[in-house]
């Protein structure tokens, strides 16, 4: 009886834990941490990492429950392509802060234009559900584009045949931005990425499992050319004729956008949103614990781990084509 009264107290603490804080991890890193406090009783698992990951990236309130030594060992494998804490200012105010710094990439970034941000409190108020942002695509389906040489190599480049894309135009073009901000910053921390078949073409939206934050997981240096020595891995049509390099780089594949963090009481926002570099090097937490051992090899991060799969969003490089039209929602 005296154990089932324990077992009943914890869950009901837990419970309670997870209603105060909304945004908290209840993982199994979490229960350990609340009824030990030891850094040996740790049972880290991909969705705890990922879940932590989340919560250092979020408000500071977030940040502040994640214990101290997974936090640190988080942050020393974030490379930030936007600054990861803008002015106050810019926190407090993101309407006149999008208008104030309209061209300015990291505040389109920290504060997206309004339909990214009512997409962000959709997916908060409907609980995670996918099908919610799911309905916010125009029902025009759109034959995959013959770009550089795909039906000539045999490659199926995308999850199906056919994509979609948002009504919104708005939307489109901020996923466009966004590939062309990986571009265009990435060379600051060390990634050289191309908008090519063989390197950036696609990213998997998800929604966060414990918060509903929307974020896109986004994979560089998909395909490595095949070379005896450094990359001897067939990786079937796609990879024909890729002259992608397979080297150290390789740690900085993985790239997270998530959208700025709704409160889920009010019409404020808890955290601006970030696009950040997952550095996946041997021996890093990220490495150890979000990439599987059968994908080591490539440094693979799912978006499984994160939360619910949304669609894969998929940027091809079609000639004579304005930015929007290069995505392909499958």
């Amino acid at each position: 009886m005296a154990g089932t009264a324990v077992v009943f107290s914890f869950k009901f603490a837990v419970a309670t834990l997870a209603f105060v804080f909304p945004h908290t991890c209840i993982t199994a890193t979490t229960t350990f941490l609340f009824r030990f406090r030891s850094y040996s009783a740790f049972s880290i698992t991909p969705k705890s990492v990922a879940c932590d990951l989340l919560s250092v990236l979020g408000s500071p309130s977030d940040a502040a429950r994640v214990d101290p030594w997974i936090s640190k060992e988080i942050q020393s494998c974030l490379r930030f392509l936007v600054p990861f804490s803008p002015n106050p200012s810019s926190s407090t105010s993101p309407q006149s802060r999008m208008i104030e710094l309209a061209g300015d990439g990291d505040a389109k970034v920290w504060w997206p234009p309004h339909s990214v941000m009512e997409m962000a409190r959709i997916a908060m108020d409907s609980g995670g559900d996918p099908s919610s942002l799911q309905r916010l695509l125009d029902p025009t389906m759109l034959q995959i584009p013959d770009v550089e040489g795909l039906k000539k190599d045999k490659c199926e480049l995308t999850r199906t045949p056919y994509g979609r894309r948002f009504v919104s135009k708005e939307m489109n073009s901020y996923l466009a931005f966004l590939f062309g901000m990986i571009v265009s910053r990435g060379p600051s921390v060390g990634l050289n990425v191309s908008l090519t078949r063989y390197d950036l073409f696609h990213g998997h939206m998800f929604l966060s499992t414990d918060s509903g934050r929307l974020g896109i997981l986004f994979h560089a240096k998909e395909y490595p050319a095949y070379e005896n020595k450094v990359f001897p891995i067939n990786l079937g049509y796609c990879q024909t004729g890729s002259n992608i390099a397979y080297d150290s780089s390789i740690n900085l594949r993985n790239i997270l956008w998530l959208a700025p963090l709704p409160n889920k009481l009010t019409k404020a926002w808890d955290a601006p949103g970030v696009l950040v570099v997952l550095d996946a090097r041997p021996g890093g937490i990220i490495y150890k614990s979000l990439v599987p051992e059968y994908v080591n090899y490539v440094r693979t991060i799912y978006e499984d781990d994160f939360g619910e799969n949304v669609v894969d969003v998929n940027y091809l490089n079609i000639n004579n084509a304005s930015p929007e039209e290069k995505i392909f929602i499958c």
